[in-house]
């Protein structure tokens, strides 16, 4: 007998048909006992009537999570008892035969409510329990789709999906790289890519004119309440690109997303508003304004002219990366007066999160020495870091800019979540612990020596 689902118990009904799934909500009436079936298409009502000693002594010994084979008859509920809430609430089935898979501890919280209320440590130590509530299914369902909408979109505008290595060359991009240890060239490090910023450049030099990647993105920031040392980024790169060009087709890309698979939202403004840094900083106090007004109210915009540099600790550093292209084509402008120079770079921003972000890209060697030196790199170490994207530049490169976005920030703000954890299957807490696999954790003496690493203690500990 072939297994069916709950969702399509409507179809059989008078029909003896086979489920499995988990067991929830035991209701013992004494002489029937009634079970929920749980599978990844639902819930739907068994019950245990006592003519069939059998299976109803059976019954009485199972609990709640056991997982389980059944076979039974579909029927009608009586009158006055159907479940609207589910699909599969008009029927239910009459258990004719039980195979018992396995057995479940009481679990240490309860999965049949949202789970705020629980310390989130516990629920990242039991994730996979913490999976089955039916807010967290929905939340990974809702991120699949998205995915595909997303794929199916810019495979349709010719964009291209490629791969990027996540094994990379340490360079200063922004936050601290995660390091890991060559075997072979013994105290040689490859870098977790923070992003594949340097890569989609290379594949516009390449001739890949619109390039796309779900990719995987590793930083080691500090301590943060909703960072994750890794996450997806939403990532895009375009040849020959005007910075509108790019803005519109991400807004389509936006509309596509919320009308397939959150049609139930608003959005607010179409187009979404452009505002300067500037005016943003002067009317809203912040470039990540929140102008939603209503619930389901979803408030796109872009902004944009942003500075391209920004002082910190009486040195220059880069607003967003230093392969931004700069508005000023003047390398000796740049350094001289970088206080003024705005720069061809945007953020995509909803209900007060920023969303993504992007820019127009520096492809003349000289405009992108300008940016280092001013940021403090002299021509010598640029070229030590960098030479490999300044070697490929020589080779004819097209004018190109891009865009990537977060896509579990976009999900978990769309979705009212406080937190992009809500939205990932197996996260990390705020200071990148995984409390269900125990990392990170030590590792033997062999396998440091095998890399040449030779761990020294703190002072003091």
């Amino acid at each position: 007998m072939k297994r069916i689902f709950s969702s399509q118990v409507k179809n059989f009904l008078d029909k003896e048909v086979l489920l499995c799934g988990w067991l929830s909500k035991k209701r013992d009436h004494g002489k029937v006992i009634f079970f929920d079936l749980r599978d990844k298409e639902g819930l739907v009502q068994l019950v245990f009537p006592v003519k069939n000693k059998e299976v109803f002594n059976q019954a009485k010994e199972m609990e709640k999570e056991w997982v389980v084979k059944i076979v039974g008859r579909v029927k009608k509920r009586p009158k006055g008892t159907e479940n609207k809430n589910l699909v599969s609430g008009q029927f239910e089935i009459e258990v004719k035969e039980v195979e018992i898979f396995s057995q479940a501890k009481t679990l240490p919280f309860s999965i049949e409510d949202d789970g705020y209320q629980i310390k989130e440590e516990i629920r990242l130590k039991y994730r996979y329990l913490d999976l089955r509530r039916e807010r967290l299914k929905n939340n990974l369902s809702l991120k699949a789709k998205t995915t595909k909408i997303i794929r199916d979109f810019l495979e349709k505008n010719d964009f291209l999906e490629i791969e990027t290595p996540y094994l990379s060359k340490s360079t200063p991009e922004g936050a601290r790289d995660y390091l890991v240890p060559s075997r072979l060239e013994p105290g040689k490090f490859y870098a977790l890519t923070q992003s594949p910023q340097q890569y989609k450049q290379l594949l516009m030099v390449a001739g890949f004119e619109k390039y796309y990647q779900f990719a995987r993105c590793f930083r080691d920031e500090d301590t943060r309440g909703d960072r994750q040392p890794e996450f997806t980024q939403v990532d895009l790169e375009i040849s020959f690109a005007e910075e509108e060009e790019i803005l519109a087709l991400v807004e389509k890309l936006i509309l596509e997303i919320v009308n397939k698979v959150f049609p139930e939202k608003k959005i607010a403004k179409i187009p979404f508003p452009r505002i300067t840094y500037q005016e943003a900083i002067e009317k809203f106090k912040t470039d990540k304004p929140n102008l939603s007004k209503e619930k389901n109210e979803l408030f796109f915009c872009f902004i944009v002219n942003f500075p391209m540099f920004e002082k910190k600790k009486g040195k220059w550093e880069v607003t967003h990366h230093p392969f931004t292209l700069p508005k000023e084509k003047d390398p000796e402008k740049i350094k001289k007066n970088p206080e003024k120079i705005l720069a061809h770079q945007y953020d995509l921003v909803l209900n007060g999160e920023e969303i993504g972000g992007g820019s127009l890209r520096s492809f003349q060697p000289e405009i992108l020495e300008a940016v280092f030196e001013v940021i403090g790199y002299p021509k010598r170490e640029t070229r030590k870091q960098f030479g490999h994207l300044l070697e490929a530049f020589k080779y004819g490169v097209p004018p190109h800019g891009g865009i990537a976005f977060g896509l579990e920030r976009l999900l978990a703000t769309i979705l009212g979540e406080k937190s992009i954890r809500e939205v990932m299957a197996f996260p990390k807490t705020g200071e990148g612990r995984d409390l269900m696999m125990g990392a990170p954790s030590s590792v033997s003496e062999n396998q440091l020596k095998e890399l040449s690493i030779q761990i020294k203690s703190k002072k003091g500990k």
